[in-house]
């Protein structure tokens, strides 16, 4: 029961880090501290997905499925659990690596959006 519970708790855990690197810019927005934290989960988010790795968490959870007793699952989590929801079926490999493109672009553009407001205010601040 323990190897279960332990199994779910890495499958939430998962799922807020891939939810934290798809809208973590714009956490950053709101408090532009949460960048340092973001950036790096978005770099290791964008290349998971543009290489086709899996994640360490994914082979984690599996581990402690099989210790439980419960089925485990070939492929990622996204593959497994997020796929169905948000890729379309037939995907290719090209397509895979315009959504990490994406990924990476959306959050360029929030984080040139930060840099600019951030510059902005050191401008106003100087000029008082």
């Amino acid at each position: 029961m323990h190897y279960a519970l332990a199994a779910d708790a890495v499958l939430i855990l998962h799922g807020l880090f891939v939810a934290f690197v798809i809208f973590g810019g714009l956490l950053a927005l709101w408090r532009p501290r949460l960048a340092w934290l973001h950036l790096p989960a978005l770099a290791w988010g964008a290349t998971v997905i543009a290489m086709g790795w899996i994640c360490p968490l994914t082979p984690l959870e599996n581990h402690l499925r099989a210790l439980a007793g419960q089925g485990t699952y070939d492929g990622g989590f996204i593959q497994h659990y997020l796929w169905p929801l948000i890729y379309p079926p037939g995907i290719t490999r090209g397509m895979q690596i315009a959504l990490a493109v994406l990924l990476a672009a959306g959050n360029a553009a929030i984080y040139l959006a930060l840099w600019g407001r951030r510059k902005k205010v050191r401008a106003d601040a100087r000029i008082r």
